[in-house]
């Protein structure tokens, strides 16, 4: 057994006595869900601003998925050209801090925080402290851990780049996944009028979170519709920028936030720099931006669900075993809001 001592305490009775190894999930390579393995790995330890947590929940999001797969091909250097420099996946996590590195001293062993950690598919991850946050009391593990990825990028995608104002009228895509689901609540605690376009049978939760309406994309092209939309919230999106455009009203904005159509050599940013450079020839702002998993907005998420404005959207929750699973129901479009898997159970 390893035994840690809190950066902050001299005392062995403060000490927090780990495992040497851990179990988490691991990829060799690039691929489908088959490269993922489960497998005991050394337990890390904290570095300087660093803090290691026992995760007690993580998130499954796209980006997952993409960082699996090494798709598209031009991201790849980001990650890792053959393989992922980083083998364990998962970024958001919830858990307690059981081991602090040098300065890190603005957190404290058993406290509970959400946020960024370095492969949050295991049952202890490294965390900067700079990319977490204490938890609301309010929240659970699941629900916490629902948060950091999706709602940070919703935030970003409906505040920074869409600038939503009371009264106007904002329409979501994907709205009822992780980060589509977020932007419609925070667009509503901003007081627009929101509309989101998801599946039939996931109309009820568009409606629950807040959505005025809801469209299903199987049977309504929105882009044939005659409603105009002072913002669009485009998540994940397939349709043409030309025709999201044309609901824009004449000083409208566009935000794409990912995108899954363009093949495996680009992706969706051929659509996303198209949008940019459709913008330079007109009065309505077409644009993307790629988030970053910074801890910045982490303390503002906590307000908004301590307010009562936003609630976590938990749809699914999982063992550790069940990652590959659940990453192909999710790109399959099977999930219910977002999925959580529980690393120690």
């Amino acid at each position: 057994m390893t035994k840690i001592v809190p950066a902050t305490s001299t005392h062995d009775d403060t000490a927090t006595t780990l495992p040497p190894t851990m179990t988490a999930v691991v990829q060799r390579g690039y691929g489908g869900t088959e490269v993922l393995h489960q497998e005991p790995i050394p337990t890390p330890a904290p570095s300087a601003g660093q803090v290691l947590v026992r995760v007690e929940a993580a998130g499954v999001d796209r980006g997952v998925w993409h960082i699996m797969a090494g798709l598209p091909y031009v991201v790849r250097p980001m990650f890792g050209i053959r393989s992922p420099r980083q083998p364990i996946p998962g970024s958001d996590f919830a858990g307690t801090v059981v081991a602090l590195g040098p300065d890190a001293s603005d957190f404290a062993v058993g406290e509970r925080v959400f946020g960024f950690a370095r492969g949050s598919y295991a049952q202890y991850a490294v965390a900067d402290v700079s990319a977490i946050a204490a938890m609301p009391a309010s929240l659970s593990f699941d629900d916490a851990a629902a948060l950091p990825v999706s709602a940070s990028t919703a935030l970003e995608a409906v505040r920074t780049h869409g600038e939503v104002r009371a009264g106007q009228r904002v329409l979501v895509t994907g709205a009822s996944g992780g980060v589509g689901g977020y932007a419609v609540q925070i667009a509503v605690a901003d007081g627009a009028d929101v509309t989101g376009v998801a599946s039939a049978a996931k109309a009820d939760l568009v409606r629950a979170l807040g959505a005025s309406r809801s469209i299903d994309y199987a049977t309504t092209d929105v882009t044939d519709l005659p409603d105009r939309y002072d913002v669009i919230i485009d998540v994940n999106g397939r349709l043409p920028v030309r025709r999201l455009a044309r609901i824009l009203t004449p000083t409208g904005t566009l935000v794409i936030v990912g995108g899954e159509n363009g093949g495996r050599l680009t992706g969706g940013l051929h659509r996303q720099f198209g949008a940019t450079l459709r913008s330079m020839f007109s009065r309505r702002k077409l644009g993307f931006f790629i988030s970053s998993e910074s801890g910045e907005g982490l303390g503002t998420l906590a307000d908004l669900i301590e307010s009562g404005a936003i609630r976590a959207t938990t749809g699914t929750v999982r063992p550790l075993d069940e990652a590959g699973t659940t990453i192909d129901d999710l790109v399959a479009g099977r999930l219910r809001g977002k999925a959580v898997l529980h690393p120690t159970d």
